[in-house]
């Protein structure tokens, strides 16, 4: 994922808002007093054949003040939660599809906290997981059938994300 380039566009991440994040999935917010809130509905598979995945993935700190981007993901037929375990800030890229590829022109970069879940809309385009402060472990649930379907790969319009 690293392409160096000085013509490459550069985006600086905002903090992960509900708003904001609006049109590509739902963010949870970890209770701020004691008990417990679900987030069902924002859970979803569109292939009746699919059956519910859950793993977890521990991830390095991204190293550079800049992270190059030029791929990107989609699960077309399962939405995708990350819930952070023990992270702090996390990173979140996230693209619009347009005609079944991302569209480099709807690119929104994001930093979570560690009190922050998401869940991504079937059909959202996004970097993989990276995380910031130090390593870190999320746990990860999807819908998966085994078959090239429940995940898609794509170039794009190659970027980098201001991380300084």
């Amino acid at each position: 994922m690293c392409i160096r380039d000085s013509f490459v566009r550069v985006i600086r991440p905002v903090p992960l808002t509900s708003e904001l994040f609006a049109p590509f999935g739902e963010v949870h917010e970890s209770p701020s007093g004691l008990g417990r809130d679900y987030f069902d509905e924002a859970l979803t598979s569109l292939r009746p054949e699919a059956h519910p995945s859950i793993s977890f993935a521990r991830n390095s700190p991204v190293s550079s003040a800049q992270l190059h981007v030029d791929r990107l993901e989609q699960h077309k037929y399962s939405s995708q939660t990350f819930v952070p375990i023990n992270a702090s800030r996390w990173l979140v890229v996230v693209a619009g599809d347009r005609e079944g590829q991302p569209d480099s022109e709807t690119v929104k970069v994001f930093i979570a906290s560690e009190t922050q879940g998401l869940t991504f809309a079937p059909g959202t385009w996004h970097l993989g997981l990276h995380v910031l402060d130090r390593v870190s472990t999320h746990a990860i649930f999807m819908w998966r059938d085994g078959t090239d379907a429940d995940e898609t790969f794509a170039d794009v319009q190659p970027f980098s994300i201001d991380l300084s």
